[in-house]
């Protein structure tokens, strides 16, 4: 299942990078941003909606003519019971998915390449035979698979399942997701050299003192963590009050990214770009918060309307803009010389907003040391990741995740009352 995973989600990079040459003619070697600078205003406007329309229409096509059987998405498989994952209908969402990202929005690509390779572990269970119990086990190794291969990140990875789908971290379930995770690594980095996701500057403190700054970092991402997902909720609330089908209101959405984007191409994409300019280039901090405030405007916009594709990138995203916007006031209230480079605050940043979002501060934790391999990092980390879950967790006890697994709980609660019904 770990090579499955792999397979599958270096076949969706490939998929996403031939759309890409399609659009342009050549190919992009930086991704989303780097197209949408190479275009005109008019072309960057209308982009985003044509590749909604398309999008919404497969969406539209798929619920119409294609049965649903299995779970709708692989936390669904995993945690109601039976893991089993309706091949057409992901299909679907994955081709529905390459559009929408494909064209501008701004989710992650990561979201669909996670559901392909647990689909294809369902497969592989049922094409074997498997009792549910071992099928929802081997679901979880593909999801651990994709996570893995998509962020070069094995440990977090197993932990992701774990600690979020799981709920729990056990020997039984952690034992087999480790070995699908280091598979999975060793195709995509070893084989395939696929190089860590965001490259870090060498990281070390002013003092002992700095110290103090990361907490109220955490503290500052526990805050914002809560209003972020309100803003995300709202916009899904309001796009589904409008009274259209649902590939008007993807063409909306991405009529919304494309005026961000005229404004700022940069709102394209999951921002993996943009995180290491921040990273390696001195940043304005207009410019920092302009971006930020574009990008969840644009991120609420593609969310709501209902494209296929995750939050987990984005948020990434607009904790290394926080990170990078806190640093920038450091540095003008604090002497010259107290306060670490901006990119240490924003690398942290991007830890302690994911731990406020997933509740899963370690799993964040060691998401963001392998993402950056610094070992550097990981003092600050560890302190900001976890005081941000505490307070996020006080705010709003619901993670970013935590409806739908209330979802795929009461379902499952009631499959088991109408199973005891039918036996008395």
């Amino acid at each position: 299942m770990g090579l499955f995973g792999a397979l599958a989600t270096v076949g969706f990079r490939e998929l996403l990078g031939w759309l890409q040459m399609l659009l342009t003619g050549e190919d992009v070697p930086h991704g989303m941003v780097s197209l949408a600078r190479g275009l005109d205003s008019w072309q960057r406007l209308l982009m985003p909606a044509a590749g909604g329309a398309i999008a919404g229409a497969i969406l539209q096509m798929a619920a119409r003519w294609l049965p649903k059987r299995g779970a709708a998405d692989y936390m669904e498989a995993i945690s109601v019971g039976r893991g089993v994952i309706g091949l057409r209908q992901t299909l679907a969402r994955s081709l529905s998915s390459i559009f929408s990202i494909g064209s501008g929005a701004s989710i992650g690509r990561e979201g669909p390449m996670v559901q392909l390779a647990a689909m294809f572990s369902s497969l592989a269970g049922r094409f074997l035979l498997l009792p549910p119990r071992h099928l929802r086990l081997l679901v979880a190794c593909g999801a651990t698979a994709g996570i893995t291969s998509a962020y070069n990140a094995p440990i977090a990875g197993a932990l992701f399942i774990s600690e979020i789908v799981f709920g729990v971290i056990s020997s039984d379930t952690l034992v087999p997701l480790v070995v699908s995770s280091v598979v999975a690594n060793i195709v995509t980095r070893q084989i395939l050299h696929y190089d860590a996701v965001f490259h870090l500057p060498h990281f070390e403190f002013v003092s002992g003192w700095e110290v103090a700054n990361y907490l109220v970092l955490g503290i500052v991402a526990g805050l914002v963590a809560p209003q972020f997902l309100r803003f995300l909720d709202l916009s899904r609330a309001a796009f589904s009050r409008m009274p259209c089908p649902l590939w008007i209101r993807m063409v909306l959405g991405g009529l919304l990214v494309g005026a961000l984007s005229v404004i700022n191409p940069e709102v394209w994409g999951n921002g993996y770009s943009v995180v290491n300019s921040m990273l390696h280039t001195q940043w304005a901090w207009q410019a920092v918060a302009a971006i930020l405030l574009m990008k969840m405007l644009a991120t609420g916009a593609s969310v709501g309307s209902g494209a296929v594709g995750g939050v987990f990138t984005p948020t990434l995203f607009v904790g290394a803009a926080l990170g990078a916007l806190y640093a920038n006031g450091l540095q003008a209230v604090l002497p010259a010389g107290d306060v670490s480079a901006v990119s240490s605050y924003a690398v942290v940043g991007m830890g302690a907003l994911l731990a406020a979002t997933t509740h899963a501060p370690l799993m964040s934790i060691l998401m963001i040391f392998e993402m950056t391999l610094s070992y550097e990092v990981m003092l600050p980390l560890m302190l900001a990741c976890i005081t941000g879950y505490v307070v996020a967790h006080r705010i709003r006890p619901e993670s970013v995740y935590a409806k739908s697994l209330a979802n795929n709980r009461r379902a499952q609660r009631a499959v088991v009352k109408v199973a005891s019904n039918k036996s008395e």
